[in-house]
Order: C-alpha cells, then structure tokens, then sequence
C-alpha cells in the first residue's frame, strides 16, 4: 500500500485551520438550534462574603444552553466561537431577560449577568433592559452587569459612558477575569467600576504559589485605591479561602462555595410552597 506523503507545515496549518472552523461552524449551529427553540437557561454560583462565608454577597447567572441530546453545556465550551456573532448578541439578550425574570421574582436576589462589550450598541439588548426596568423599577439597584477585562478594553470610550449611564439607574458593574487582558491605566481611571474580580489564574493553588500572592495583592491594591469590591474567582480550597482572607479579599466565588445549579436556594423554596 502506497504511504501518504507526509505533510509540510503550510499544510498542517492549513488542515489544523479548517479542523477548527468546521468545530466552531458546529459550536454555532448547536447554540443557534437551541437559541430557535427556546433551550437556554441561567445556572446561578454563589459569591460569599469573604469574612463571613455564610452570607452571600449576590449570584452570578450563568448561561447554559441544551443541544439535540439534552445536554446542558457551559458558556465556557461556546462562547468564544459566538462572541463576534449575531448569536453572541443574542444570547446576551436571552441572559439578560432570564436575570431580569429571575430578579423580579426574587427581591431578595441580587444577581450579575455577563454581557459582552458588543451588545451595548445593539438595540434589542437594550430594550430588553429597559422593559425589565420598567416592569419592576427594583430590580435595577439589584443587578449586576459583568463585563471581561478584554471585552472592555476593545471600545473603553464606549463603555465608560455607558456604564456612567446605567450607573444612574442604580446598576452595578463589575470587571470581569481581571489580569486575563491588559486594561490600560490610563482607561482604569476612567472606568469606574463597581466590583473587580481576579481572574482565576491567580487564585488556584494560590496558598502554595508565591507569585501568584504578591500579584494578588497588587491587583488588591489598585482595587482598593479605586474604592472597588473585589471578588476571587475560581476558588477550590480551604488552603486558599484561608489566605485570600487575610489578605483582605472583599468576596469568594469558586466550588468550594458552590458550583453553578439551575436549581438555587430560592427556586426549591419556591418549589415547596407551591407544594405544601
């Protein structure tokens, strides 16, 4: 049998290129079916007090869709092959709509939504903010907007004038994955955000990694120089609860508090009133 020549790289590249559209081609086609058909939910993590780990400080929504076979599947497996779509937009709009839902049943809820730079022009988006603002007028002082460090730095002009306006309405933000990007100062200044939270790179294992501690710490100060809550994310250990407290952390989010349910506190109290 005659052997295949082997490749060069121009053509590795050129087959590792078209192996990756063909993967996001199907990652646009599943998000875009389940879009059609209504298969999108919010999965929601608990965000503790750092001190007092008891109390939630609010809720982080998380969006999930469901494919053919019913399985739900995480943001974090098809966001990046719909950020720059219409179907990005979209789903930030569904997002939104279900925190809105989620917080006017709930006054107790206090809840962040993600959202990506690019939906701030797009006027469906907008809408839906302002239907739910207007639905229920107490739901704006309780939501959250979380936008990635990255997605803020691409229009920071744009943003910064958008957050001054929602500002006024009592919403939130927050600067997601901090550390992930590379916000320039001289935009930080200007940004005004409400609540930062540190990109999970520097909080995994954080208890045995020196560096990753004096980095932390440095992003803890320009926080609080800005008069920002902080937020570390992925936390997994007692180890790490541990030395992010001292360190004067403001919150804690990660599977040691709670992973990502469909099914929170609330929702199953809800569910026993209902049925007592």
């Amino acid at each position: 049998m005659a052997q295949r020549p082997p490749q060069n790289k121009a053509q590795k590249k050129n087959v590792l290129a078209e192996a990756l559209m063909l993967r996001d081609q199907n990652v646009l086609d599943m998000v875009e079916a389940a879009v059609k058909h209504k298969q999108v939910m919010l999965a929601f993590q608990p965000v503790v007090q750092a001190r007092r780990p008891d109390r939630m400080a609010f809720y982080e929504g998380l969006i999930r869709v469901l494919d053919e076979t019913g399985r739900v599947i995480p943001a974090r497996e098809f966001i990046s092959a719909i950020e720059e779509t219409e179907i990005g937009r979209m789903i930030d709009c569904l997002a939104l709509e279900k925190g809105l839902l989620e917080l006017s049943r709930t006054p107790s809820l206090r809840l962040a939504i993600n959202m990506s730079a690019r939906s701030i022009g797009y006027r469906r988006w907008m809408r839906t903010l302002d239907h739910g603002l207007r639905a229920d007028p107490t739901v704006g002082e309780r939501l959250i907007l979380e936008i990635t460090e990255s997605s803020a730095m691409m229009v920071p002009e744009i943003v910064i004038g958008f957050m001054s306006d929602l500002q006024k309405k009592g919403i939130a933000f927050a600067l997601d994955d901090f550390g992930a990007g590379f916000t320039a100062l001289r935009h930080f200044k200007q940004f005004q955000f409400d609540i930062l939270k540190i990109d999970g790179q520097f909080i995994r294992n954080i208890h045995a990694d020196p560096d990753n501690q004096v980095l932390a710490k440095a992003i803890l100060s320009i926080a609080q120089q800005f008069d920002m809550f902080t937020v570390a994310e992925n936390v997994e250990k007692a180890e790490d609860v541990e030395v992010l407290t001292s360190m004067g952390v403001d919150c804690l989010q990660g599977y040691f508090f709670g992973a990502p349910t469909v099914t929170p506190p609330w929702r199953e109290e809800r569910q026993q009133k209902a049925s007592a």
